[in-house]
């Protein structure tokens, strides 16, 4: 089981009784998390583990253990694995001796901007609480640790001052604590001071949305400070925060720049978080790779073994929704220069700066040529099959079922092959894939038909996804706000498509706008705050309720939906 603040002030961890597994959002941002995977042996063990830090060149891990073992141990010491160059293996952790570790819990260690000072917790003596915030000094990478320092008064209590983190600059100390003032059992504050000379001010509290109710902890910012992650814990008695997946969770909060204020806290998803303790994130400091610690797989929900794993973060470059980085993203971020754009905003980190400049180009050129991967890409019916009665989705579990006979065209697709509908009862059934209401979202195919009226894709009990208007054979749609005393009326382009000549037509809703897309030309946009909801499945080829005169005569080839705004 892992730890929380209570077990490293050597509190005793009582048995979690009830696994919550609820729901929850999932990181609405300009990038995602690749897949996990555990960090190099010998760092990692038979036994336990948490990761601390990595120094900004990735030569220096830091890393903490129990000293007998358990995860209820009431010593914990730190240790530090080096290699020469980041090809190189890691060598065996050694701990870092009687200096900086004591006879009690040293902890939660985290480098400093210039890697010459390493703050970390400690329930030592000659504290102020149970718990207290240290530092060590070094002259020179190569020389060893001096004898920790106590933060003093301003930043340690009579209570729990833990999990501290420092930012680049050295201006800004984050750390946790269950002081009088907070909003749950243990909650995020920040010190600041002036320079690095200075003392540090009174801690402030993040306030909501950021703490609330349940124990926040383990605050790691980006080096930009425009990003935090964090963990939550269930302190025994508020519960966890809502919308987790586990045990415990690693979350996220945003802000537009360091005076704004940070956004609501959103979950880091499925697969970053499992029905298991995933805890303790760190990012790295060029904002590449989240390092965490997790006690997965997900049977083990009682494990005694915690290891540290690590997600690449991948800035999403696919603008356009084809699959491709190539010269269509490069006009795209030139058109955008010089703006706030966030669709081009990705560097540097992999979620910008507010401006797309030349730190953003830099980014896009590393991805270009490369494999897209895009979490964003939720459905994908390629339609390449060459027989069966199943079209498949390589993004999702929403499988399309043909109903009629359509036919498997091979060698007449946009890209690769396609599927040829007769307009008299060839259809796709899907499962459901998304709520329009839910948030921005994209979808693209691309299309080969002659006649007004048909139906490109559409939702069971909703309304026509992308059509062909039937009076004037141009691409339009019916998703819209909800029933309104004025309604509001369909979407329809001035661009014709019922020409027997193969387009590319896209939907896009953003969250605030509405907008059509045809071979990548921008036809059709208003202003719509709002859409109506429905959760019922997806059809291609047809209407909602596969009504005669909406069935496709054509190809379709390449349906994509994204949940994000895309610039097709």
């Amino acid at each position: 089981m892992a730890r929380s603040i209570g077990s490293i002030a050597r509190l005793v961890m009582l048995p979690v009784l009830v696994v919550i597994v609820c729901m929850a959002d999932t990181v609405e941002a300009d990038f995602i998390f690749g897949e996990p995977t555990l960090f190099d042996e010998p760092v990692n063990s038979a036994g336990l583990e948490y990761f601390d830090c990595i120094s900004a060149d990735g030569l220096e891990v830091y890393i903490e253990k129990p000293v007998d073992g358990m995860i209820t141990s009431t010593n914990w010491d730190l240790y530090v694995s080096i290699r020469e160059t980041t090809g190189d293996p890691w060598s065996v952790p050694v701990d870092l001796g009687p200096t900086v570790n004591s006879d009690y819990s040293d902890a939660f260690a985290c480098l400093s901007g210039n890697e010459l000072e390493l703050y970390f917790a400690s329930s030592r003596s000659g504290g102020h609480g149970r718990f207290d915030i240290w530092v060590a000094t070094r002259q020179t990478r190569s020389d060893p640790w001096a004898t920790p320092e106590n933060l003093g008064p301003t930043i340690n209590t009579t209570g729990i001052d833990s999990t501290p983190w420092i930012t680049p600059d050295g201006l800004e100390l984050y750390f946790s604590s269950d002081r009088p003032g907070g909003y749950g059992g243990v909650d995020i504050w920040v010190a600041t001071r002036v320079s690095t000379n200075d003392a540090w001010g009174e801690p402030a509290n993040l306030g909501p949305p950021v703490n609330g109710e349940a124990g926040d902890y383990l605050p790691c910012p980006s080096s930009d400070g425009l990003v935090l992650f964090f963990s939550d814990y269930d302190n025994l008695s508020e519960g966890m925060r809502p919308g987790g997946h586990g045990l415990s969770d690693m979350w996220m909060t945003r802000r537009k720049s360091n005076i704004d204020p940070w956004e609501t806290p959103v979950n880091l998803g499925d697969g970053m978080n499992a029905r298991s303790w995933d805890t303790q994130p760190r990012i790295s400091p060029d904002g590449s790779v989240l390092y965490f610690t997790s006690s997965r797989p997900e049977t083990a929900i009682f494990s005694q073994r915690e290891d540290i794993w690590q997600a690449p973060i991948i800035p999403i470059v696919d603008f356009t929704g084809d699959g491709i980085v190539n010269g269509r993203e490069i006009l795209t971020m030139t058109e955008s220069w010089g703006t706030d754009d966030p669709v081009c905003d990705i560097g540097p980190m992999p979620w910008g700066d507010g401006m797309v400049d030349v730190l953003d180009l830099i980014v896009l050129a590393d991805h270009i040529g490369k494999d897209v991967i895009d979490g964003s890409l939720i459905a994908h019916w390629a339609l390449d099959e060459t027989e069966g009665d199943i079209a498949s989705d390589s993004a999702g579990d929403n499988d399309g079922e043909l109903v009629g006979d359509p036919v498997w065209s091979p060698d007449d697709g946009m890209v690769d092959g396609a599927l040829a509908f007769d307009g008299v009862d060839d259809h796709v059934d899907t499962d459901r894939v998304l709520n329009p209401a839910d948030g921005p979202f994209s979808i693209l195919a691309w299309i080969k038909g002659d006649t007004p009226g048909q139906v490109i894709i559409s939702q069971v009990d909703g309304v026509n996804w992308l059509m062909i208007d039937t009076a004037e054979g141009t691409l339009a749609t019916e998703l819209v706000p909800p029933t309104q005393r004025t309604p509001v009326p369909p979407l329809v382009s001035d661009v014709g498509i019922a020409d027997d000549d193969w387009h590319r037509v896209a939907f896009v809703w953003d969250g605030f706008t509405r907008s059509l897309y045809v071979d990548g030309t921008f036809v059709a946009q208003d202003e719509q705050t709002s859409l109506a909801e429905c959760r019922g499945s997806l059809n291609i080829g047809c209407g909602p309720a596969h009504e005669q005169d909406t069935l496709f005569s054509g190809l379709i080839d390449d349906v994509r939906i994204y949940n994000r705004a895309l610039r097709p």
